[in-house]
């Protein structure tokens, strides 16, 4: 009788449930469609369409526009010049290179940000011509996250085209540093106190998947890390310590201790040798010896673990190292924190997620809510509701010299963007 009573209990608190995420889904449902339904919003998604050969110029010349590691003002200047033609309210650069065009709302009582990132992970002197292969445009950079640039610049022009006014101010973002061990400074940057003030929703445009939503943040500590020593002759200063040989041991030590902590229950945690360098010929002993590694989980506690495992593995290989050296110094080691990506997770019931979601639904899409590690790590970190979406079309090898995208109904993305931004920000009435 007990056991019938409570899974009686239990359907009906499983129903309850079910019916109230029927109610969410709907109330978000209908806000979208009364916004598309709104004619000033389906003048805009026809400019959407009509401007689709100047999206696509203005992507292709961006993408032209090398934005090497730490070297994206050139491109910059240009993407402020753009939004400044396009009829931002005001545009400046700020102490970081960032781009900033503000559209001032009607009552400014919200900020709701808009960006994609500025720079891309190819090296200064990286040949970024778009190679034009049938439908298919190919370069470095074309996607990752160029397009998203060029997306936002758009939904900026179809708004003044339309005279959409919205009851928040919204900031329209180039954001420097997003990629590798630009370590998301741009976005810090942001949400620092020489940022542009409060912001209280993000939008991130980064990736082309049309129908995911990045809202929990996989964060990373990344180190350089490097052994040094007196170096000398492989055979007459033999029997001094060798860099190479602690480096050696330490990757051991922490791969093996990283993999049993990955084997062990709780969130996904990875671990990664991804660059190793030094020495200067074969019958030389290295008077340095380095690598770069990274560490990723959505739990920071997992990373945190991770890490001290790390540090135990390079002062394990540097002790035995000087330990077993028969003449001259020790050596020494510098650990070097290259980055770190903070994590975090959003309920998925906020807004902002509920709007993206019915967004992507109302323009054909089936939503997929996810985990990344993009700009939003921040916001998301700080309990700012944030997401990250996809530019559309379809694209291919990111960060390698081969990226390639396709224009297969890459406006739809821009129209799923527009709605989300309208439905934060408030349309003015």
């Amino acid at each position: 009788m007990r056991k019938l009573v409570k899974e009686t209990l239990l359907a009906a608190v499983l129903l309850q449930a079910g019916a109230a995420l029927y109610a969410q889904d709907k109330q978000y449902t209908t806000e979208i469609k009364a916004l598309a339904d709104k004619p000033a919003v389906k003048k805009a998604f026809q400019s959407i369409i009509d401007m689709e050969p100047q999206t696509l110029s203005d992507h292709l010349m961006l993408t032209e526009i090398a934005a090497p590691p730490f070297k994206e003002m050139k491109r910059a200047e240009k993407y402020a010049a753009m939004m400044k033609a396009a009829g931002a309210d005001s545009v400046w650069i700020d102490n970081v290179g960032n781009v900033l065009a503000k559209r001032k709302g009607k009552n400014g009582k919200k900020v709701v940000v808009l960006e994609g990132h500025l720079d891309t992970v190819f090296p200064e002197g990286t040949d970024v011509t778009v190679k034009h292969r049938g439908d298919t445009l190919a370069a470095p950079g074309i996607i990752d996250d160029t397009r998203a640039l060029a997306m936002v610049l758009t939904v900026l022009k179809a708004m003044e085209k339309n005279s959409i006014e919205t009851e928040a101010d919204v900031l329209f973002c180039g954001v420097v540093g997003e990629e590798g061990q630009g370590d998301l400074r741009g976005v810090k940057n942001l949400f620092s106190d020489k940022g542009p003030g409060k912001i209280d929703a993000y939008i991130a445009i980064d990736g082309w998947d049309t129908e995911s939503i990045t809202h929990r943040g996989l964060g990373s500590h990344r180190y350089n890390i490097m052994f040094k020593g007196p170096g000398g002759h492989s055979s007459g200063a033999f029997g001094l310590a060798n860099p190479h040989n602690a480096l050696g041991r330490a990757i051991h030590y922490w791969a093996v201790a990283a993999d049993s902590l990955t084997r062990q229950p709780g969130e996904r945690l990875t671990y990664n040798v991804g660059v190793i360098g030094g020495g200067t010929s074969v019958n030389s002993i290295p008077f340095e010896s380095w690598m770069e590694v990274d560490m990723r989980s959505e739990s920071p506690e997992r990373v945190a673990a991770a890490d001290k495992l790390l540090q135990e593995a390079v002062q394990r290989g540097l002790l035995e190292e000087n330990q077993m050296k028969r003449a001259g110094a020790d050596l020494t080691v510098d650990v070097k924190l290259i980055g770190d990506r903070p994590s975090g997770g959003l309920d998925s019931n906020l807004a902002v997620i509920q709007r993206a979601k019915a967004a992507i639904a109302f323009i054909g899409g089936s939503p997929k809510l996810r985990v990344g590690s993009t700009n939003s790590n921040i916001p998301i970190s700080k309990g700012i509701p944030a997401i990250t979406m996809g530019s559309g079309g379809k694209g291919g090898n990111a960060h390698a010299l081969q990226e390639w995208w396709i224009n297969d109904n890459g406006y739809l993305a821009i129209q799923r963007t527009l709605l989300v931004l309208l439905a934060e920000a408030g349309i003015a009435k």
